[in-house]
């Protein structure tokens, strides 16, 4: 089946997949976009109501549909998995959602699908693995959101502690999307300055208690939003637009997206973040970015961390 450029499918109509269907639509990348859940009646529901704010935005066809419907999809949004509950850890999903995805992805590869599957649903690092797995497809069209949004919660965190745009600030959280996610210190610059070089700058000069208490507050700031309401879909929700927007506009944008390893890092066989350009084609390699020795250390224990989670689990 042709793949048609500006046609998006989301698949999974929870917080996430709706959130993440409203950004889409926003975005004006796509001129149609179908919606699929288990429960048909929610995913004509959340097309309704979308639709209803297109006089607001750019033309756009809107609606419900079945595997068949989205076959000529550029990309797949796959959001659909139970939801983390409070005191929950996102690999205390896996068992559930493998067991989801096992229904999902063979339906899509027995229909020789040929566009994108990015995997948003949690724990992204085992879900994208499994997809790949599942579904036989070439490895660069199964990836991952990985820890784009972790990467952009630690921007935030740094644009407010030096009072600078966040958007001048070059970091990456790597590894799992997680508990064991690094946040690549030795890298991370303002415009091209050393980070700590420019907290200096700003007057800050406790270095390693500010770069502790950034990455704890930037691992933990999904639970304390679980906590605070029950879950979290907005920042996920831009995350996913920014991805399609580097894959329909084949930007080669340096995304941290979740995709599986060979040797990177001294890393095999295992799906997880770390920088790599994304175009129309989907992942089209790795960068290797520069870690001190405890940065790789930390990787490496964070793919071990994962492996034993998908050796329980596949």
């Amino acid at each position: 089946m042709n793949i048609q450029e500006r046609k998006v499918g989301v698949i999974g109509c929870g917080f996430v997949g709706a959130s993440s269907a409203f950004a889409l639509m926003q975005s004006g990348l796509f001129s149609e976009m179908v919606l699929n859940d288990a429960d048909r009646a929610k995913a004509e529901g959340e097309a309704l109501d979308i639709s209803h704010g297109l006089p607001f935005a750019k033309p756009m066809k809107i609606y419900a549909g079945d595997y068949d419907d989205l076959m000529d999809c550029s990309i797949l949004v796959i959001t659909a998995g139970a939801g983390q509950k409070p005191g929950e850890t996102r690999l205390d999903l896996v068992k559930k959602n493998v067991g989801i995805f096992k229904s999902i992805i063979p339906e899509i590869a027995k229909r020789n699908y040929e566009g994108i599957l990015l995997i948003v649903a949690n724990p992204v690092d085992i879900l994208t693995y499994a997809a790949v797995k599942l579904s036989g497809f070439p490895e660069n069209r199964v990836f991952g959101s990985g820890t784009v949004l972790d990467t952009a919660r630690l921007k935030y965190l740094l644009g407010e502690h030096l009072s600078i745009d966040n958007r001048s600030v070059h970091a990456f959280i790597i590894g799992e999307h997680g508990d064991s996610e690094i946040a690549a210190w030795s890298s991370a610059n303002v415009s091209g300055i050393p980070l700590n070089d420019f907290c200096e700058l700003r007057g800050h000069i406790e270095h390693d208690e500010s770069m502790r208490r950034i990455a704890e507050n930037v691992k933990n700031s999904a639970y304390e939003i679980i906590e605070k309401k029950k879950a979290t879909y907005y920042g996920i929700a831009m995350s996913v637009r920014r991805i399609c927007e580097a894959i329909i506009r084949d930007e080669k944008s340096i995304l941290p997206v979740s995709s599986m390893q060979h040797g990177e890092y001294g890393i095999h066989d295992v799906s997880l973040s770390v920088p790599a350009i994304v175009g129309r084609g989907g992942v089209e390699r790795v960068v290797s970015i520069e870690l001190s020795p405890e940065e790789k250390e930390a990787l490496q224990a964070s793919a071990d961390t994962l492996k034993k989670v998908i050796g329980d689990a596949l």
